[in-house]
């Protein structure tokens, strides 16, 4: 990885008129914005399909795409929605998403897509379900079940028939929800399709995506209804252990994930095919994919299944290199970074040695006013990539007010921090000029937000999720800041500006050539 620097910012926090961000004009142009910047990469939060509580990190199917980021605006120039249609409730603030409306309205006018665009699109939509057979039949069907079933959870249905995946049961459902079951298929046509030209964008305006690979997928997923066998359930498809992480200085019950593990044994004898089709789905979005919660690859915290906190749990050994291994001959083209965070024993460090991947170095974990801290700059090596702060940290702003004050101080004696500069601007720069090989902002610290604008607060349900860029924020001024603050510290991307074509020089009646005055 070259030296370089990207801007997180999720595609659902981008501007829109409907309610939430979206692969439509904004997204282009904050592609535009990001060459302009100096920017070589654009972060996102995972794109799946979001369940309750709208996480995307828990998420109906690790290999579909979000509806609601289908772009409104780009179905009303293919002639799939008219534009009065688009006039609904979506919500009483542009810088925050309201998901209930978004899920009363955006699946209604989706169907008016599907409506009239099935029949004229069938040749593309097949041979997009081909190529999408591996995960596309299972998950259609199992989202056509849940509307079926009334949205609940599918350990949740009432035929057990159908919950344990019993052969006869999924073939009469599939003929009884047929029109259901094309409306997901349908949908997932439009987001690739506009995935696809997005990216092929970004790729000529130089920016890569990097994408988020959340290590656990949801209970309540398509992935664990139509494979059981690869995660730890019994013969009623009832968890054994789930996911968690143990108690520590930010939380004393720990936190509760409630997610399947996996079953290891099962996934290696099938030389972890599983996780090689997933890598596979990912790859077709991004081109550096963050892989989170590393640590959990060398050991994992399992709480009995039933548990009410994470306190109860144990320590278990994962796969380690024995995954790593092939996946990184698999996908020799694909880049990964390791969110090492969290509880480092040197086993996990020995791992993240043994992979060659970069790992992670956050601005806001360095300045611990009570012991020496691993991601102060100065400790750095140049395969890592920095951070002010995650999408699961404040906002630098906010981390100013609600820090120990001890560790501001340090913050400001470490990296010589002023107003005349801004604070903000002081911590980008201590990360800028780092010799990690990646530095990554989110677009709340280069905007000088506050905690209004945090995108999650960790183990805490509702509220997250939200926050929203105005139009308008992203202003020329603040563009080539961002794009000279780049070019101080050797990691600007944006060309120079092609010189003006020179006038040709004025012939003479013989034919000589006659320099300008």
């Amino acid at each position: 990885m070259k030296r370089s620097c990207g801007i997180l910012l999720p595609i659902s926090a981008l501007p829109s008129p409907y309610g939430i961000g979206t692969l439509g004009k904004a997204a282009y142009d904050f592609v535009d914005f990001l060459a302009e910047a100096g920017q070589s990469w654009w972060q996102l939060l995972p794109v799946g399909p979001t369940s309750y509580g709208d996480s995307p990190y828990q998420s109906f199917s690790t290999y579909a795409g979000n509806p609601y980021f289908v772009d409104l605006e780009l179905l009303c120039q293919d002639g799939l929605l008219k534009p009065a249609e688009l006039n609904r409730d979506w919500g009483s603030d542009p810088a925050r998403v309201d998901y209930e409306k978004i899920y009363n309205n955006r699946f209604q006018l989706l169907q008016k897509a599907k409506d009239r665009g099935w029949e004229r699109d069938a040749d593309k939509v097949n041979t997009f379900a081909e190529e999408n057979q591996s995960w596309l039949p299972d998950y259609a069907l199992f989202m056509a079940l849940k509307r079926h079933f009334g949205m609940r959870a599918w350990t949740e249905w009432e035929d057990e028939d159908i919950r344990l995946r019993r052969e006869e049961a999924v073939e009469r459902y599939r003929r009884e929800l047929s029109g259901d079951v094309e409306l997901f298929i349908y949908i997932q046509y439009l987001f690739f399709q506009q995935w696809e030209a997005l990216r092929a964008y970004a790729r000529e305006k130089g920016i890569g995506m990097i994408g988020d690979l959340p290590i656990y997928v949801a209970m309540d997923s398509a992935d664990v209804w139509a494979d059981p066998r690869s995660f730890q359930l019994d013969e009623k498809n009832v968890p054994q252990e789930v996911a968690g992480v143990p108690p520590d200085y930010f939380s004393a019950e720990g936190q509760l994930w409630g997610n399947p593990l996996y079953n290891w044994d099962a996934m290696k004898a099938d030389g972890y095919g599983w996780w090689i089709r997933r890598i596979d789905g990912a790859a077709k979005l991004y081109d550096i994919l963050r892989i989170d919660h590393f640590r959990g690859l060398e050991s994992y915290w399992a709480v009995p299944y039933g548990e009410t906190t994470a306190k109860n749990g144990r320590w278990v050994k994962g796969p380690g290199m024995d995954l790593l291994r092939p996946l990184q001959g698999w996908f020799p083209n694909l880049q990964f970074i390791a969110e090492d965070l969290g509880f480092l024993t040197p086993e996990v460090r020995q791992l993240l040695r043994d992979s060659g991947l970069p790992g992670m170095k956050v601005l806001e974990f360095a300045f611990d006013s009570r012991e020496p801290s691993d991601y102060l700059p100065h400790t750095y090596i140049p395969n890592c990539v920095c951070y002010v702060g995650t999408h699961d940290n404040a906002p630098i702003m906010a981390w100013r007010q609600e820090a120990d004050p001890d560790d501001v101080a340090l913050a400001v004696r470490y990296l010589g921090l002023n107003d005349q500069e801004g604070f903000h601007w002081g911590m980008i720069r201590g990360g800028q000029s780092s010799v990690a090989d990646l530095f990554v902002a989110q677009m709340q610290d280069y905007l000088g937000l506050g905690a209004e604008s945090r995108m999650n607060v960790p183990g805490v349900l509702g509220g997250n999720w939200q926050w929203r860029l105005l139009p308008g924020q992203l202003t020329p001024e603040l563009t080539e800041r961002i794009a000279e603050t780049a070019r101080i510290y050797g990691r600007s991307a944006r060309r120079p500006a092609a010189p003006p074509p020179e006038e040709p020089a004025e012939v003479s009646a013989d034919g000589e050539a006659e320099e300008k005055a």
